[in-house]
């Protein structure tokens, strides 16, 4: 598929001067008719409960799509898709996973120290068996054009 600058150079050298003047009036009619729109967003609401029930009430009494929701209160589509799916966000627990990720999360953007890890499990031990010695690679012959 060519482009439109490779058609347009095929139209020059063919010699096909009323086609250009026709691709130039319409370059220039989309010219007009362009504008510069804001951004849908600049940034994203903050998920709160609140927020959580408008997002579950758009749900259940409209027939509008996570994304349009998404839209319509400021969050993107994976929020609105947690609230619905999994009842994210519905209480003020600061212990809740999505408010810890939250937290971990500004606190890595403001460079603060990590917050104190959570004691890990110790892995469990397995018993391997010995392992034995890699034999070298048989070296592998190369035929030449001639050897055949």
């Amino acid at each position: 598929m060519a482009t439109l600058k490779e058609f347009e150079e095929a139209l020059r050298e063919h010699g096909m001067h009323m086609a250009l003047a026709l691709l130039e009036r319409l370059r220039e009619r989309d010219r007009q008719t362009r504008t510069i729109r804001p951004a849908r967003r600049i940034t994203g609401q903050k998920m709160t409960p609140d927020l959580a029930r408008a997002i579950l009430e758009l749900h259940a009494s409209t027939g509008m799509t996570q994304q349009e929701i998404a839209f319509k209160v400021g969050v993107n589509q994976g929020r609105v898709n947690e609230v619905i799916k999994r009842g994210k966000w519905l209480d003020d627990d600061p212990h809740a996973p999505e408010a810890v990720a939250r937290d971990k999360a500004k606190a890595r953007m403001r460079a603060d120290p990590k917050p104190q890890p959570r004691p890990r499990a110790k892995p469990l031990a397995r018993k391997e068996a010995p392992r034995a010695a890699k034999k070298p690679a048989a070296p592998q012959g190369q035929f030449a054009f001639g050897d055949l």
